[in-house]
């Protein structure tokens, strides 16, 4: 095979993918779109390189202008989550609980943590990156009817069980986490207190959602491509006490160089959530309310009904009593452009389903929201999710309407893409 073709096939596959995503309604909670600003810093000649140590303490040549953005950087983040000290070398939110980890833990060591079925993510529970680092994990009590974690209870468990490490945040976020009210017991038996804001951190960037430190988290670890509108990458926050034992943990510990572009990209997201984030956040937040409140209209089972069903951008569906499983209403959803995902319900284990097929679907609206869509948005697209699920129209017709409506969409807002006064292409002397 001559290697051209295949990477004339690659290509084409880029741009197929290209054309299927701005012709869908991306809905998946974990992903956002990042504005050809910070696209741009990422094909910048800062990918090239390694910058191993921080910033004035590197093992490699040529990284004057490497430390001065990373310094920016980390300026800007603690400007904008209001904290002491800022690490935003992690290449993933993943690697940043790994330096949690590995900064305030021990093989055997205990930790207290949502499970993977009430939305703990992955690297918090024993299939994942606890159990393989050889932590004892215990799962927070959850309270299912209120789709938090149960403080009366979570408490007596944090005082039984002594644990080094209690560790909030979560996968499937509806609501602010009761940090606060746990903090004295946390604080009784020696724990760090650690909150992964990966999916709200945009949320708490726009101060529409708890401020994770001042409400008693010692260590906030985090990715920047959720909520947040940044490049794929990690940052870990904490209070100055910890600052040298989170910095140590990074760098040696878990990585070498950490991917100097995504820093830059990190950089600008910043600076774009400092002049338009909270007017992001508050959108972000009254679409999912709008979501919500559109879908039971139509029909659908929406969880949390009687608490205003969230206070992210996440929305939460069972579709049990509209005869679907998560799997099946994710495979015809994709067929019709609505990109979704099949998600564990806290009440699975009784109903006898798996991940792989479990309940429910998670929504999150915070990529459209990026695209300009507002309230009266969500009804059409809930209208379009109930025509799929209930069968009211064929899924290639339901696929034409989605496209048109997306053709309305196609810029990034709360960005500095708007307006002549922003050639970012001019600036890093990229072509058009």
């Amino acid at each position: 095979m001559v290697m051209k073709e295949v990477v004339r096939e690659m290509f084409s596959l880029v741009k197929a993918h290209h054309d299927f995503i701005n012709s869908a309604i991306p809905l998946i909670a974990s992903e956002n779109v990042t504005s050809l600003a910070v696209r741009n810093a990422l094909l910048s000649d800062f990918q090239h390189r390694y910058a191993e140590g921080l910033p004035g303490q590197r093992v490699y040549a040529g990284c004057e202008f490497i430390d001065r953005i990373e310094l920016k950087a980390i300026e800007l983040a603690k400007d904008v989550f209001d904290v002491e000290h800022v690490n935003v070398q992690p290449t993933s939110g993943s690697v940043a609980n790994l330096a949690l980890y590995s900064a305030f833990t021990e093989p055997g060591d205990t930790v207290v943590a949502l499970s993977i079925k009430d939305g703990g993510h992955i690297t918090m529970n024993r299939v994942g990156l606890a159990g393989k680092l050889g932590l004892n994990v215990i799962a927070f009590p959850f309270d299912k009817q209120e789709m938090n974690i149960d403080v009366d209870r979570a408490e007596r468990v944090i005082r039984e069980a002594e644990p080094e490490l209690v560790l909030f945040g979560a996968s499937v976020f509806l609501f602010p986490h009761p940090v606060e009210e746990l903090r004295d017991a946390a604080k009784e038996v020696g724990a760090v207190i650690a909150y992964d804001a990966s999916h709200v951190l945009g949320l708490v960037a726009g101060k529409q959602f708890q401020n994770p430190v001042k409400d008693g988290a010692d260590v906030v670890t985090s990715s920047t491509h959720k909520t947040f509108p940044g490049p794929q990458h990690g940052m870990v926050m904490c209070r100055a006490e910890f600052a040298e034992a989170i910095d140590r943990a990074v760098f040696p510990g878990v990585l070498s160089n950490h991917h100097l572009h995504s820093v830059v990209a990190l950089a600008i997201a910043l600076c774009e959530m400092k002049a338009f984030g909270r007017d992001y956040a508050e959108q972000t937040v009254k679409n999912a309310k709008a979501l919500a409140e559109a879908l039971a209209g139509e029909g659908l089972r929406v969880v949390a009904e009687h608490k205003g069903y969230t206070e992210s951008h996440q929305v939460l569906v069972d579709l049990i009593p509209s005869g679907l499983s998560g799997l099946k209403a994710e495979k015809m959803l994709e067929q019709a452009g609505i990109l979704v995902n099949r998600n564990l319900l806290p009440w699975d284990k009784e109903r006898g389903r798996n991940f792989r097929d479990p309940s429910g679907i998670r929504i999150g609206v915070q990529e459209v929201t990026r695209l300009g869509m507002e309230e009266d948005d969500m009804k059409d697209i809930a209208r379009f999710i109930a025509d799929v699920v209930f069968e009211r129209k064929n899924v290639r017709e339901v696929s034409r309407e989605v496209a048109e409506f997306r053709k309305e969409f196609t810029r990034v807002e709360y960005s500095f893409d708007r307006g002549d006064a922003y050639r970012w292409q001019e600036l890093w002397s990229l072509e058009e």
